[in-house]
């Protein structure tokens, strides 16, 4: 089993992530771009069912590369009950999820939409990449659940 590696970085609720002091099992979420279609759908997805993910024990934590005053516009938009971090430093790399991307020909580099479930040790129990919104959090919720 892998264990999640270091990282660290603030989140909308004050508070930092560390991912050596995970208390809680976690589904960690990382998304492209704050106040965009698909990541819209997909934090609003994960709060119409955080009450699900808490029942059973997980805690709900989404981030991405924007600045973190970017992600609490993006936070209070959707009202969300949970935090949303800023990566601003190299966490993706170390999750191999900072990755070559291509738009209309023109090659950038971006979040690959990825999920991690892990355990209060810090040990990655499922990851998803290359996400497809529709469908992913119930697809999420389903292998929580199961645990």
């Amino acid at each position: 089993m892998k264990k999640l590696p270091k990282i660290k970085f603030q989140l909308t609720n004050e508070d930092q992530f560390d991912s050596s002091k995970i208390k809680n099992k976690t589904v960690l979420f990382f998304y492209p771009k704050a106040l965009t279609g698909g990541c819209s759908i997909e934090v609003a997805d994960f709060q119409k069912n955080l009450k699900k993910f808490n029942k059973i024990g997980f805690d709900i934590i989404g981030a991405s590369k924007d600045s973190i005053e970017k992600n609490k516009k993006f936070s209070e938009k959707y009202q969300l009950k949970y935090p949303l971090g800023s990566d601003e430093g190299k966490n993706c790399d170390k999750l191999g999820i900072w990755v070559e991307k291509s738009m209309y020909g023109r090659k950038y580099f971006g979040i690959d939409r990825s999920t991690f479930v892990v355990s209060e040790n810090g040990n990655i129990l499922k990851s998803w990449n290359k996400v497809k919104v529709k469908g992913h959090v119930e697809e999420v919720y389903e292998f929580c659940k199961n645990l």
